[in-house]
Formats: C-alpha cells, sequence, structure tokens
C-alpha cells in the first residue's frame, strides 16, 4: 500500500502561484509514474500533469508554460509549482502514483484551489 497526502491549497487571486506537495509513504518502492490531476465542481477529473521516474514530463495543453512538475525521489514527495493561476484553475487537485508492476494505483485525499478574479 502507498499512502499520499496532499497540501498547499489555498484561495489566491488570479496572476499569484502556489506550491501543491504530495507526501508518499508505504511501499514507495513500487511507485513509478506519479502526476497531478484536478475536478473541478461538476466536472470530470483531468490529467494536469504526470513525471516518470526517469524524469520525463508530460503536461495538459491548459497549463503548459504555467505549471511544472518535479518530484523528490529522496525525500518520496511530488510537487506542482503552479504559476500565472487563473480562475479556471479552480478545482480539487489530486495526487496519483503508478505501481504497474504490481498493478496498483493510488490517490490522496485532494488539496483544494481557489482562484478568485
Amino acid at each position: 500500500q502507498v499512502q499520499l497526502v496532499e497540501s498547499g491549497g489555498g484561495l489566491v487571486q488570479a496572476g499569484a502561484s502556489l506550491r501543491l506537495t504530495c507526501a508518499a509513504s508505504g511501499s514507495i518502492f513500487s511507485i513509478r509514474t506519479m502526476g497531478w490531476y484536478r475536478q473541478a465542481p461538476g466536472k470530470e477529473r483531468d490529467l494536469v500533469a504526470t513525471i516518470a521516474s526517469d524524469g520525463r514530463t508530460n503536461y495538459a495543453d491548459s497549463v503548459k508554460g504555467r505549471f511544472t512538475i518535479s518530484r523528490d525521489n529522496a525525500k518520496n514527495t511530488l510537487y506542482l509549482q503552479m504559476n500565472s493561476l487563473k480562475p479556471e484553475d479552480t478545482a480539487v487537485y489530486y495526487c496519483k502514483a503508478n505501481a504497474p508492476y504490481i498493478g496498483a494505483f493510488y490517490w490522496g485525499q485532494g488539496t483544494q484551489v481557489t482562484v478568485s478574479s
């Protein structure tokens, strides 16, 4: 089992920055790709960004150039630096960890990000 705990969300004005953190614990040796997803009210959960164990990254078009995903394997921590935030970035942000060799994936509990105009 892997436990994921997100933090760093909050209420900010448009144009501001936030950094989200996801701390992983448990069977972390099984984790490969990690990612951030978000879900706005009444909408599906969408991919924001992913990062593979070798550092390769992938971003949704809507956040390219504004968000940066990174991971510190020594600290078992995933980050999402969000700059130039827009009201449409408002959502609950979830951390996800994939453990493909054991056929499992894990979600955190989510952290709310609200961007006011």
